[in-house]
């Protein structure tokens, strides 16, 4: 399994290629790879699985891992191009409950750009509605 980043408007976009398996080595290499700029960049994250055939459970775990620690920091994480294997197993695990999956990584990008735009708006008309419900 390999691991690249890049931004795009402002997101970060995480390629994922190969099978995203847990074993003890691609547990450590995944967890590393996302620390390395979680804790330090205030981006919501797209991960393209297109180049990604298959996961196994403790490969859907790290993706979870992932999300609970963006969660955490008031960040979202989506996937983009999962294969059908990956989405059989986010459906028959209900976890495509949880992670949003969009069919190319633009379509991803654009949602959690107007997700932000909608928090954002959000935010500003609560304290406009504060300022007058004294």
């Amino acid at each position: 399994m390999d691991l690249t980043r890049r931004e795009i408007r402002g997101v970060s976009v995480v390629e994922v290629y190969g099978k995203l398996i847990g074993d003890p080595e691609n547990a450590k290499v995944f967890h590393e790879f996302f620390k390395s700029f979680i804790d330090d960049e205030p981006k919501d994250v797209v991960i393209d699985l297109e180049d990604t055939p298959w996961a196994n459970s403790v490969g859907i775990g790290m993706l979870i891992g992932v999300y609970t620690s963006l969660k955490k920091t008031r960040r979202n994480l989506v996937l983009a191009n999962p294969g059908d294997r990956i989405r059989d197993i986010l459906s028959v695990t209900r976890l495509s409950l949880i992670f949003r999956s969009f069919d190319s990584v633009d379509d991803a990008v654009d949602y959690l750009l107007m997700s932000a735009r909608r928090e954002s708006f959000g935010n500003y008309a609560d304290n406009i509605a504060r300022r007058y419900m004294h």
